[in-house]
């Protein structure tokens, strides 16, 4: 694909479209209604101690190094299958954001929550496998006092939108196991019901493989308040956010971000399998250079679009010291972003200008500028990095194995040539050596597509370096969604993804990370190079 068809910003109201559709709230059908078969990826109050039922009780608190927390035995704890937002109630009834995307065990944040109810609480839930309940009640306040915050604002330079809320509650996290959390909120008298999100991070990952929800890119896709970084209110792309901040709920799923769609499947599966996790998210690898060293491997969940130059030099330094690495989406490291803080503190401000980045103050004071990684000025492909390359949506297409004897297959039954009705899309990506590809490459799915009329391909691969890291890139971003896939998917939910779909994700996900886990997979598991085979190219 040329650098014209996948340099396409102007595409706010299809990006907007583009959201609903990859996750599922529309139907495969309307896919050739979206615009662009492009890039562009797309106080301590309230602590009211363990649940009245007894079973909740708060976990040992976790200690930094490998091993000292245990997953199994965690996940041997009773679940609580209860922990789904069911009455979510008016579109202001209650809603709520931390202050911290993340903190250690033990550590508080504050919360700031908005409610037309008098009272409410707060449930934090654990999310992990459970036993299939896929969540764990670890905390519940007593009844809280609620209050209508003020009204946001948006600035008028960068339509960042605002608020000036004051903190409700600080909520103590001590006895709180690692792990990827959502608190629910629970406005009296059910009136509604909101998630807020928020990662109890691993002080250290050595040894272990590293769970890193995508925070930024939820922020991106996040319209609280009419703005997000694709339009405003008007559905136009010169009316979206140049800069957004985490000092606002998440509007989409209940407050739950793109977290549930993307990224709690792959949580439910890692954890049931038992390997070593640690958890963190994309700002904290971008802040903290060492938190990856020693890392056994590192995940890049569905959707993980929105990057910093740091936290891409940082995993890469990380690959390069023989962390495996698996990207478990498509349009994956695509969008180069900066990190600045906000009132409430350091990188809670996600600063994106891409077309109009030579607007940005930041770039003007030396900054890298805030476009397309693959883009001028400073063009880096994310090919370097992934071995694959973002090359468009929409797209909704048969999954195509074509290296069934690939260890990564083992135990699926799969043969060369079958296909997997609805695998590929909304997004996609493949090997193209026109842009920086590491070799030897295998190409382990070879998938037709045709996007708005133009033939491509879609690419699942697997490269290894000299340090013995493996990198897996999916090539497409209905994976973790997948494995959730059951029945004959004639029903319409997961895109239409079936059982074979989801046998076929789980397994192949599963072998991956258990060879991951073990050590750098390019000493047990070197790549054989087939591109030539493949594209009949170099």
């Amino acid at each position: 694909m040329d650098q014209e068809h996948i340099a396409g910003d102007g595409e706010g109201a299809g990006r907007r479209r583009f959201l609903a559709i990859a996750t599922g709230a529309a139907t495969a059908a309307g896919l050739g209604t979206v615009a662009g078969c492009a890039s562009g990826g797309g106080g301590s109050g309230g602590q009211g101690g363990n649940p009245a039922d007894g079973t909740a009780a708060a976990g040992k608190p976790s200690e930094a190094g490998p091993g000292a927390f245990d997953v199994k035995a965690e996940n041997a704890r009773p679940g609580h299958a209860d922990w789904p937002v069911t009455k979510a109630g008016p579109a202001r009834a209650i809603e709520g954001f931390a202050d911290r995307v993340s903190v250690l065990p033990g550590e508080p944040f504050g919360l700031y929550v908005s409610t037309t109810a008098p009272r409410f609480t707060v449930s934090a839930y654990r999310m992990g496998w459970y036993g299939g309940a896929r969540a764990r009640l670890v905390w519940r306040s007593e009844a809280l006092p609620g209050a209508r915050q003020p009204e946001h604002t948006v600035d008028s330079g960068t339509r960042m939108v605002r608020t000036r809320w004051a903190r409700t509650t600080t909520v103590d996290t001590k006895g709180w196991p690692e792990g990827c959390y959502l608190l629910r909120l629970d406005a009296q008298g059910g009136e509604g019901q909101r998630f807020v999100p928020v990662t109890v991070r691993s002080a250290a990952t050595a040894g272990r493989t590293v769970v890193v929800n995508a925070v930024a890119t939820w922020q991106a896709y996040n319209r609280w308040g009419g703005y997000g970084s694709y339009d405003g209110p008007s559905g136009g792309y010169a009316a979206r956010s140049l800069s957004v901040t985490f000092d606002r709920p998440y509007e989409y799923d209940d407050g739950a971000g793109l977290f549930l769609v993307y990224e709690a499947p792959l949580i439910a599966l890692a954890e049931r399998v038992g390997i070593p996790l640690a958890y963190t998210t994309t700002t904290d690898v971008a802040r903290e250079k060492r938190l990856l060293e020693g890392a056994a491997a590192v995940l890049s969940l569905g959707h993980d679009e929105y990057w910093s130059p740091e936290q891409r030099a940082h995993v890469a330094a990380a690959r390069d010291a023989g962390t495996n690495i698996a990207v478990l989406g498509a349009n994956c490291c695509f969008r180069r972003i900066r990190l600045e803080a906000s009132e409430l503190g350091p990188d809670r401000t996600v600063v994106c200008y891409k077309s109009s980045y030579d607007q940005d103050p930041g770039f003007k004071r030396g900054h890298p500028a805030t476009v397309d990684f693959r883009s001028a000025p400073g063009a880096d492909p994310e090919s370097s990095l992934l071995g694959v390359i973002y090359d468009g949506y929409p797209v909704d297409a048969p999954y195509v194995v074509t290296n069934p004897g690939h260890w990564l297959f083992e135990g699926t039954g799969a043969k060369a040539g079958d296909r997997f009705e609805h695998l590929v899309g909304v997004e996609y990506d493949k090997v193209n050596t026109g842009f920086p590809t590491p070799r030897p490459i295998e190409i382990l799915a070879h998938s037709p597509v045709v996007c708005e009329g133009r033939p491509s391909h879609q690419d699942t691969a697997y490269y290894t370096v000299p340090s013995g890291a493996g990198v897996f890139a999916t090539g497409t971003m209905r994976w973790v969604e997948a494995l959730d896939a059951k029945g004959d998917g004639r029903g319409g939910a997961n895109h239409g993804l079936d059982a074979r779909c989801g046998a076929l994700t789980n397994r192949v996900t599963e072998n991956l990370l258990r060879v991951f886990a073990a050590g750098p997979a390019g000493r047990t598991h070197p790549a054989q190079d087939n591109v030539k085979a493949v594209y009949g190219g170099s």
